[in-house]
């Protein structure tokens, strides 16, 4: 396409989710209730990790990480989002757009990074409980955590200067509900072959090889389990991992839905879709997941209230 249609460094248009649904105002609202409920959820498992001494341990610390990236994802997206639909403004900025695609993108893939993390501190705990406190150490935990986001921050960073780079076509009109690089791609007036490419290698890189390691780390853990002596705690740590299966299958299935199907940028409407449940469910999910089967976490949760209701 030519480029006499283009303009740089103005603002877009966010054409919004499911433009022609009649309903599109109880959506939001419950959207808004399921982010309310998310965002509580995970700052309340953050808080109940941190204040506990007895859930400092590195498996819950992880988790408590994860929350974190939850909540930054989420709170990049759907407030914006909201404001947008009830002032009926459906502009977003050039800064604002990069900063929305930076902070999405790297909380996505530092969450790959970190599950695989996790699922590697499930393996060590079951199939080497002795060398358990050796091999995951206090030191290893938060160097885990910090290569997690700097993982995900180097790597979105690369993908949302070079998406920017590109001259974008008249109106500047993103056919989603907030700037992701999928969408911006469409409205791109260059030729973008390579750089899909580019796109299907990193997904290949932060979604296949993690996930492989990850099921190569469950059959071993689950051979492990099936030769425990002990039935609480082969229950204990079925679980477990059934627990942080669960919430695999959470983040892993909406990103290889949305990156490695082909032609993924040219069904915008099932990309929001997948993005409203990985933006908003998930986050809602995956404190649920570990909470409500966690004996840990529940007995944290009852020493809170009662020192909230003592304390009254």
């Amino acid at each position: 396409m030519g480029r006499g249609n283009e303009t740089d460094f103005t603002d877009f248009t966010l054409l919004g989710f499911f433009p022609e649904f009649r309903h599109i105002t109880a959506l939001v609202s419950i959207v808004l209730l399921i982010f309310t409920a998310a965002f509580t959820g995970n700052t309340l498992l953050i808080m109940l990790i941190w204040l506990d001494s007895r859930l400092h341990t590195p498996m819950y610390v992880l988790l408590s990480q994860l929350s974190l990236m939850d909540l930054t994802l989420t709170s990049s997206i759907i407030p914006k989002m909201a404001a947008n639909f009830f002032s009926g403004r459906r502009n977003i900025s050039f800064l604002a757009c990069g900063t929305q695609i930076f902070f999405s993108l790297s909380v996505a893939i530092a969450e790959c990074i970190l599950i695989t993390l996790m699922c590697f501190d499930r393996y060590v705990a079951i199939c080497s409980p002795l060398r358990y406190s050796v091999i995951i150490s206090h030191r290893v935990c938060l160097q885990m955590a910090a290569m997690s986001w700097a993982g995900g921050a180097l790597t979105s960073l690369g993908h949302t200067v070079f998406t920017l780079h590109f001259h974008i076509c008249s109106p500047r009109e993103i056919p989603h509900f907030f700037c992701e690089v999928m969408a911006v791609l469409r409205i791109v007036c260059e030729d973008i072959s390579a750089y899909e490419k580019a796109v299907v290698v990193t997904s290949i890189l932060v979604l296949l090889l993690p996930l492989s390691l990850i099921l190569s780390s469950y059959a071993l853990i689950f051979l492990a389990v099936l030769r425990m002596n002990s039935p609480e705690g082969r229950n204990k740590a079925l679980a477990t991992c059934s627990s942080h299966l669960c919430v695999v299958g959470l983040y892993f299935g909406p990103g290889m839905f949305i990156y490695m199907r082909p032609g993924a940028a040219k069904t915008p409407k099932l990309n929001q879709g997948l993005f409203l449940f990985g933006t908003v469910l998930t986050p809602l999910l995956n404190p649920l997941a570990y909470s409500l089967r966690n004996k840990e976490v529940l007995s944290a949760l009852k020493k809170l209230m009662r020192r909230c209701h003592s304390s009254k």
